[in-house]
């Protein structure tokens, strides 16, 4: 089941405690659009299908990273992508998109989506490293 826009926005902005729904909805973009460059095939596919429409065709943007980032350089990189964003509050903003993101499409798939990624990247979205027990 996919997860109304407004409901994953409205999640966001609660969860980063963002005074408006836009600028919620602009770390949002940017936070799944380089989480998509990390993506590859059905993990990819079936994560974007039970995402929002919009926030699907950002997440299943052509752009492919060149090689996977740790996950120091994706708060790097989502901080350089964020105007005014220090790496601390990159960290902040990327917990509460990929904690959101997590919820809406449940344990299954958060965790296969963990596994394409880097070791690290369980606590950005406020989950234990696939294979650890909490």
């Amino acid at each position: 089941m996919t997860v109304r826009w407004e409901a994953f926005l409205d999640a966001v902005q609660e969860r980063g405690d963002y005074d408006t729904p836009h600028e919620a909805e602009r770390v949002t973009r940017v936070v799944l659009a380089l989480l998509g460059a990390h993506l590859v095939g059905d993990v990819r596919a079936q994560l974007a299908a039970r995402l929002p429409e919009t926030l699907a065709l950002i997440l299943l943007n052509p752009l492919q990273a060149a090689e996977p980032l740790s996950p120091e350089r994706f708060v790097r990189a989502t901080a350089a992508w964020i105007e005014g964003a220090t790496e601390t509050t990159a960290l902040w903003d990327i917990g509460a998109v990929l904690s959101t993101a997590a919820d809406a499409v449940g344990e299954d798939l958060t965790q296969r989506v963990l596994l394409q990624l880097p070791p690290g990247y369980g606590h950005l979205f406020g989950r234990p490293e696939p294979g650890h027990r909490p």
